[in-house]
């Protein structure tokens, strides 16, 4: 399972100026004036070789009239509920404060690791007025600067340590495919299960979001054999206002995190809407293979040319990785659904797919001969050798003599190469350039 780890505390310590460090972009707002974090931000991390789902919530607020502060509080005791993993963020320059207390009383009662960041502490003074913290009674305090990132180091060391070891599968388990099937409320993802499963196994209403988790099933049909997992639907970060649907929220993003191939199932009579986007940028940050199934396809006044713009907008908007399969489904109909099983397979086989290396070089080094990376400040780079990694997904090693000088432009231009002559449909591609 991947992990998540959830920054909590009160209003104004600095928690989004952390996670935009921890995360390596400026994504949460940072603003001086508290409870601008309104909604959660979500962000991959890595440290000392371990990955965890970072979430920034809002600042925690008890007894306040303010019903996004109200809000905030609820949000962030299902983050701590749901989390592997919690930072307590306080402030060295306000010291402790009743609030501080209130979130320190709510996380004596957790047995998962907390860890008390201390944060503004960017000299010598300010570590010692961080001592006070100690009397919180949560032990160990970590002195940090977000904005400029002392003591970070050392946080994330003891982090990575409390996070518990991801579960291993035995080999059998491992081999059986996860498939999962997200997308906006009320796109149809229930009646997709239901349809393939040939019974009302979760409950299809019209009002959106009516599946509150998500539910594993496994698929045992027409020689096919995989794991099935309906998730809530993903809402728009400011729609999501219910205590029950945030949870459901947080879990199809683990359910995401741990599958193989990700259906983006997408409402037909609405479009490819920018929902849809994150949600697929979701799966592509998580190496994910992806189908998209454009349900509802029944309700379309079609013409010759109707899915060729519809297909040719998606492409657009997912650029430039775009060598995904996209259906046209109708699950109320059953109309192409277990067409979108065969590809999830093949999909499936794709991101398995490996290489090897002599294959490699016999195709990729004449492209690189014939279209070298463009010289750098009259240094001429040069790839000798392409091996693919041992990974889950597909990552691919160029050795190079001067790798940090190849731009993203020629990235591209191998991985489309790659694609050209390996089938790699549904599957992100990454690709690394070493030192040879």
């Amino acid at each position: 399972m991947s992990n998540i780890v959830a920054i909590v505390g009160r209003p104004n310590v600095g928690k989004s100026q952390l996670f935009n460090r921890l995360t390596g972009r400026r994504q949460a707002i940072v603003d001086d004036e508290s409870g601008v974090t309104r909604d959660r931000h979500y962000g991959k991390s890595e440290w000392n070789g371990k990955e965890f789902t970072l979430i920034d919530t809002g600042g925690y607020v008890k007894g306040s009239d303010d019903i996004f502060e109200d809000e905030i509080r609820k949000q962030v005791e299902l983050a701590i509920d749901e989390a592997d993993a919690i930072i307590f963020m306080v402030d060295v320059e306000t010291g402790i404060t009743g609030l501080d207390k209130d979130v320190a009383n709510l996380l004596r009662k957790t047995q998962k690791p907390v860890l008390l960041t201390v944060n503004k502490v960017d000299n010598t003074k300010r570590q010692n007025d961080a001592l006070e913290f100690y009397n919180l009674g949560l032990g160990d305090i970590y002195p940090v600067s977000a904005i400029n990132g002392s003591g970070t180091g050392e946080l994330l060391d003891d982090l990575v340590k409390a996070l518990p070891e991801e579960q291993t599968e035995n080999d059998e388990e491992s081999e059986i495919p996860r498939f999962t099937v997200v997308g906006r409320p009320n796109a149809g993802k229930s009646t997709l299960i239901n349809a393939l499963l040939g019974e009302e196994r979760n409950i299809v209403t019209d009002i959106a979001g009516t599946t509150r988790d998500t539910i594993a099933t496994r698929y045992n049909k027409f020689n096919q054999v995989f794991d099935l997992i309906d998730t809530a639907g993903i809402r728009r970060k400011n729609r999501v206002k219910e205590d029950i649907e945030f949870y459901s929220v947080m879990r199809a993003i683990r359910a995401i995190e741990n599958s193989d191939v990700v259906f983006l199932v997408v409402d037909a009579t609405r479009g490819f809407e920018s929902q849809d986007q994150k949600i697929f940028d979701l799966a592509r940050k998580n190496n994910k293979g992806i189908v998209i199934l454009v349900n509802k396809w029944d309700l379309i006044d079609k013409n010759t040319h109707t899915s060729k713009q519809f297909i040719e907008h998606i492409k657009n908007e997912t650029a430039p990785f775009n060598d995904v399969p996209v259906l046209f489904i109708s699950a109320k109909n059953k109309q192409r659904i277990f067409k979108a099983i065969e590809e999830g397979m093949r999909v499936f086989e794709n991101r398995k797919r490996k290489i090897k290396t002599s294959r490699l070089n016999e195709v990729m080094l004449p492209y690189i001969q014939q279209n070298p990376p463009p010289a750098y400040k009259g240094k001429y780079l040069k790839i000798k050798f392409v091996t693919q990694l041992p990974t889950h997904s597909p990552k691919f090693a160029f050795f190079a003599n001067l790798p940090q000088y190849i731009k993203e432009p020629y990235k591209r231009f191998l991985e489309n190469k790659l694609r050209e002559n390996f089938d790699f449909s549904g599957v992100p591609i990454e690709i690394y350039f070493r030192k040879k």
